[in-house]
């Protein structure tokens, strides 16, 4: 299974952008599916997750209230909705699927990852 990540580019301080990550196979419907981020020089973090279904989500504090994940699964595509962005959330940006239920957090419960696309927020 192939996860293709698009979507990135430079936006402005306070500006907005949608990622989206298309998976090669309906099996994506049954996966739950993350977001996770790598600045320069840290380590890479999750950022958001969501349930098979959509009906469950999870957000890191850090975008807590400004991005929102969503998922349809007829297209196979989850979507992570970027707004009031800042210059901290500069970082490649990465899908993830896996078969385990939304709370999982930690990169190895991931089996499935994307390519990566590079969100640059501009001061």
């Amino acid at each position: 299974v192939q996860l293709q990540a698009s979507g990135g580019g430079l936006v402005q301080t306070g500006g907005s952008l949608r990622l989206s990550c298309a998976a090669s196979e309906r099996t994506f419907s049954s996966w739950s599916m993350a977001w996770f981020r790598q600045a320069p020089g840290k380590e890479r973090e999750i950022v958001a997750v969501i349930s098979w279904s959509g009906r469950f989500t999870y957000y890191a504090d850090s975008v807590k209230g400004r991005f929102t994940i969503s998922r349809d699964n007829a297209r196979n595509t989850v979507y992570l909705q970027m707004n009031s962005s800042k210059p901290e959330d500069t970082a490649v940006y990465y899908c993830a699927g896996t078969t385990r239920d939304w709370r999982a957090r930690a990169e190895p419960e991931y089996g499935y990852w994307g390519q990566g696309t590079q969100v640059t927020v501009s001061s």
